[in-house]
């Protein structure tokens, strides 16, 4: 129907239906009814407990055991990730109760409204009917489903971090078309708020930026320095006081953490070592294996055939994060999401334009094939990963078992201590408790009834 809709150019009502559909997608693949062990239910934790105080982020809000402040998983002040996906999840938590679903809500939304971001991109660089393909591949894209529904590692912060690049592309654009400074600042914030999602890679956007400001021929060279300054200082100006101020706070668990980011690039940190390869073979997995047909065309035509201003900028937000993500050490395939808006738009450009030159073969069948495998594929990798009429329990029994215990702690109003879990931080979302996985000395416990502790051991 939406197809339709677009091919009778009723575009707006073709792109609402579009995101309709995303929007379902997102929220079937979000209706596990429990939190995901990697990384969705420490970013739960710590957005339940933002709640008690914003500006302090706390994993164990009230560690009753000595803990080690290096160590993310079990630590007190909570620095791993940036704030900003955590304080949206922290306000949708407190607007829509303590449950899993209202964890997903922001993600749900951002990866949605990223269907209309990637369409508008595309309408700009192209034409609308590459912008409904490109669309359309984001909105089934498997990995991003994933990531919002928190079943993937990194998860919503990723979504977070693709969903503001994204928008400062779009707010780049708006900038060039109209130039509005207004559009330059909202680009600015936006870069920002990616910085504050998941560090410096938001810094790709100056470079597109730069690309669509040259292509536009409408700035003279003073209004091309002092809009980017306005940029640059408005970034500074969103992201680098909570910098500022997490030094301050908390100094051992802030240079710990900057330390360990550095240390990413050099080291596969926590089993998460791969080959240099490991991002290019992970396109496969998840645009469909034949995205490395338009990605060679398109490298070829930008690069060998004609420079172009509009396909410079694609390859640059498209190959400049890979080129960087494969000489980094620690790899995971969310890493590079935040370029799948390029990518999407550059798999649609390559679908019309061997759409358009088929009558150019004379065996037309291998062609129509790749057509339709180059949308055929994503769409399987999407029923895979969101496990589309596949059965799979969605409430588990644990999740009973620790909500059964909520009258008690309730009543215990923060003094019920949990031992020997196997699921201490889903423990300490679901209910108001203190939950470790191992059983400590009997004098340790004995010392923690003397203080008014009650103390179950599992």
């Amino acid at each position: 129907m939406s197809w339709r809709f677009h091919s009778s150019h009723k575009y707006v009502l073709s792109i609402l239906l579009m995101v309709i559909c995303g929007i379902a997608l997102r929220i079937f693949s979000s209706s596990d009814f429990f939190l995901h062990d990697w990384d969705e239910r420490y970013h739960a934790l710590v957005a339940k407990n933002l709640i008690k105080h914003p500006l302090i982020p706390t994993l164990y809000n009230n560690p009753v055991l000595p803990y080690d402040y290096r160590n993310w998983g079990s630590n007190h002040i909570w620095l791993h990730k940036q704030p900003i996906p955590l304080w949206c999840i922290s306000l949708s938590l407190r607007v829509f109760g303590m449950n899993e679903f209202a964890v997903r809500i922001p993600s749900i939304f951002l990866s949605s409204f990223g269907i209309v971001i990637t369409y508008f991109i595309a309408s700009y660089l192209y034409n609308n009917r590459v912008a409904f393909i490109a669309a359309f591949l984001f909105s089934i894209n498997g990995l991003i489903i994933s990531l919002a529904s928190g079943r993937r590692a990194t998860d919503h912060i990723d979504i977070f971090f693709l969903f503001f690049i994204s928008l400062s592309v779009l707010c780049a654009i708006k900038f060039v078309k109209t130039k509005n400074q207004i559009f330059n600042l909202s680009c600015g914030i936006s870069i920002g708020m990616a910085v504050l999602s998941k560090w410096l890679p938001a810094f790709i956007v100056f470079p597109i930026w730069l690309i669509l400001v040259l292509d536009s021929g409408k700035f003279s060279l003073k209004e091309k320095i002092i809009s980017l300054l306005i940029l640059i200082t408005i970034t500074i100006i969103v992201f680098l006081p909570w910098q500022i101020y997490i030094f301050r706070q908390f100094p051992l668990e802030a240079r710990w953490e900057t330390n360990f980011n550095i240390r990413h690039i050099t080291k596969g940190l926590e089993g998460h070592g791969r080959s240099f390869w490991y991002h290019y073979l992970q396109l496969g997995q998840i645009y469909g294996q034949l995205v490395y047909l338009p990605m060679l065309w398109f490298i070829y035509k930008t690069v060998l055939v004609r420079m172009n201003y509009k396909r410079l900028l694609l390859l640059v937000w498209f190959l400049v994060p890979l080129l960087f993500f494969s000489f980094v050490k620690t790899k995971m395939s969310g890493y590079t999401i935040f370029t799948s808006g390029s990518v999407c738009i550059i798999i649609a450009l390559f679908f019309t334009y061997l759409k358009s030159n088929i009558h150019n073969f004379k065996n037309k069948i291998i062609p129509n094939l790749i057509l339709i495998f180059l949308i055929a594929w994503p769409v399987f990798i999407c029923y895979e990963k969101t496990e589309l009429f596949q059965r799979h329990n969605r409430k588990p029994e644990w999740v009973k078992n620790i909500k059964e215990l909520q009258p008690i702690a309730t009543k215990l109003n923060g003094k019920l201590i949990i031992f020997n879990t196997d699921r201490p931080i889903e423990s300490m979302f679901y209910i108001d408790c203190i939950a470790y996985s191992f059983i400590p000395t009997k004098d340790k416990i004995a010392e923690l009834k003397k203080e008014g502790y009650v103390v179950l051991i599992k």
